[in-house]
């Protein structure tokens, strides 16, 4: 009986490690395929990813010249050179993206969902809670500043809409703050890459184990009906651009009517 279990836990042990190789294989094989994507469409991308080695090495190098060790520190300079070009080449296909997303409808619910959750922080985010039939959409977040309306389209189409939104998380979760994020290139709005930005820097109103019964009162409103998502069916992400969107609109058009029939 005690060989057996020893077996299996052998074999699950065995197991798990060829899982975490194939893992690290994959993830390698995806980032030599970005790398590869990257560098076709960015000219700067080779030579500040050997800037970001070289530098910490030359410099590290120098350093143990004069105190001893300098092969050591050279050594320790190109491991930091090798995660700083990492660095460069990520921000700089996270650029590519956000740049190219810019402008397409859908970008900032893409970019509220790519949203990272770190130690003392949690984002619950539902997309597309109201839109209109021009496809301006309104985005709702959960975290610890409390709730953050994000809009994107044309502000004047998307203010009563936060404002509806606004007044209905009021009656329900009175007391929990509510911010509004307008994205955009105009006067008052916040540029698509620098959105998650933002979020991270609003106030820390709750601990992250508040976070929880706020969202789950907020989702509990939703699933009776009452915001049912106007978007439920439309493809998720920036849409194209010079994608179609009278389908859609139509969509949206039906969607909309069916809520106020509710």
């Amino acid at each position: 009986m005690a060989d057996a279990k020893k077996a299996a836990d052998k074999a699950a042990k065995k197991e798990e490690s060829k899982a975490k190789r194939a893992k690290r294989r994959q993830n390698v094989t995806q980032l030599w395929q970005a790398f590869n994507i990257q560098r076709k469409q960015d000219k700067w991308l080779i030579p500040l990813m050997l800037l970001a080695v070289v530098v910490p090495a030359v410099l590290l190098f120098v350093i143990g010249s004069f105190t001893g060790g300098r092969w050591f520190m050279l050594v320790i300079g190109l491991l930091l050179g090798v995660l700083a070009a990492l660095w460069v080449m990520t921000r700089r296909i996270e650029s590519s993206v956000y740049d190219k997303a810019q402008d397409s409808p859908g970008a900032a619910g893409w970019a509220l969902e790519n949203m990272r959750n770190t130690v003392g922080v949690v984002w619950f985010t539902k997309t597309s809670v109201a839109m209109t039939t021009h496809l301006d959409a309104v985005h709702r977040v959960v975290g610890v500043p409390g709730i953050v309306l994000v809009g994107e389209g044309e502000p004047h189409r998307l203010k009563p809409l936060m404002a509806q939104q606004k007044r209905r998380l009021n009656r329900l979760v009175g007391g929990v703050p509510v911010y509004e994020l307008f994205v955009g290139d105009g006067e008052g709005q916040v540029p698509l890459k620098r959105l998650q930005r933002e979020m991270i820097k609003l106030p820390r109103n709750y601990k992250k184990n508040d976070v929880y019964p706020i969202n789950a009162r907020i989702e509990a409103m939703d699933n009776h009906g009452a915001g049912a998502n106007p978007m439920a069916g439309l493809p998720k992400g920036p849409l194209p651009k010079g994608a179609k969107v009278s389908g859609m609109n139509r969509r949206a058009r039906r969607a909309q009517e069916r809520n106020k029939n509710k």
